[in-house]
């Protein structure tokens, strides 16, 4: 069974294209473009791994890695632009 990756990014074109090359491994891909609709997948889902855009409309990336932790071991990986 594949394994479920979440990607977390309010920019659709980045998050499709990240979408294309997981897929293209092998993997399940779940998309979010907010904090809320992200921890929502996290909490229904099981979830191999989280891609995590820093700059979020409604939080920062940092502050749903925080939330996850709450409740899960999830592996994390912090994506950014931001210079």
């Amino acid at each position: 069974m594949a394994e479920m990756i979440l990607v977390v990014d309010d920019e659709t074109e980045i998050a499709d294209l990240v979408e294309v090359y997981l897929k293209n491994e092998g993997y399940l891909v779940k998309k979010a473009s907010c904090a809320a609709e992200a921890l929502h997948i996290a909490d229904t889902q099981p979830i191999a791994l989280a891609l995590l855009d820093v700059m979020l409309p409604d939080l920062d990336g940092f502050s749903v890695c925080r939330e996850l932790r709450k409740t899960s071991r999830t592996p994390v990986i912090m994506l950014s632009a931001r210079g």
